[in-house]
């Protein structure tokens, strides 16, 4: 059986694409040629099997009033279970965390990400018995977000937030045992909601992940 890594997150993880000059095909979705995790995937090769698991708008653990089912707690069980025998989780979440609207600040969204690793490390799915997990800070919210109607939706101090995760996600990461990347200057994010990533920024957190991924694999 293939190695089975599953990549959990958000919209950037679903492939969102917010300037369809910058898609293939002219859609609001990157293809398969274009996704970091399916580009994750040629890079590693047949004998890893990477799979998506992204959703856009998706927290750690914060319900959104305004959309169902958007807290990754909620999920994370079935998600592994459904993929059993699970070898490593990559969790990127924390954008839609900072939206005014759920009310947390960085380190309530830390809290909230240290709920849903505990969770994920419980569930009985993995390989062996031993959980391993990379946790990936996201790029930082540009200002130029409040220049898009995106931008109101969201609400203010979203930027200020969105900056302050990795320093909070590193020890929650180190705590319990999981890998932990900031991705921050590794990719690229568009400069029209300056909150996606642009088809150079999936293949440049791809050709990341495919450096750092295989020291993780059992």
């Amino acid at each position: 059986m293939k190695k089975h890594i599953v990549c959990f997150g958000d919209s950037n993880t679903h492939g969102y694409c917010a300037d369809p000059t910058d898609c293939a095909d002219g859609g609001d979705r990157f293809n398969e040629e274009e996704r970091w995790p399916c580009l994750l995937q040629k890079h590693l090769g047949d004998e890893i099997l990477v799979l998506e698991e992204g959703l856009s708008g998706r927290t750690t653990v914060f319900p959104d009033p305004l959309h169902e089912c958007m807290a990754g707690l909620d999920v994370i069980y079935s998600t592994l279970m459904s993929h059993e025998p699970v070898d490593l989780l990559i969790v990127m979440l924390g954008t839609n965390d900072t939206k005014e609207r759920l009310g947390a600040n960085a380190a309530c969204i830390a809290i909230g990400l240290e709920r849903l690793l505990n969770k994920a490390i419980s569930v009985p799915a993995w390989r062996n018995g031993q959980p391993r997990i990379l946790v990936i800070a996201p790029p930082h919210i540009g200002e130029g977000l409040y220049l898009q109607p995106e931008g109101e939706a969201m609400g203010r101090g979203c930027p200020e937030k969105s900056r302050a995760l990795a320093a909070y996600y590193a020890p929650v990461a180190e705590r319990l045992g999981c890998a932990f990347l900031d991705a921050e200057g590794v990719a690229e994010f568009n400069n029209i909601d300056c909150m996606h990533l642009t088809r150079r920024g999936h293949a440049q957190l791809a050709a990341r992940l495919a450096e750092l991924v295989p020291t993780l694999l059992p």
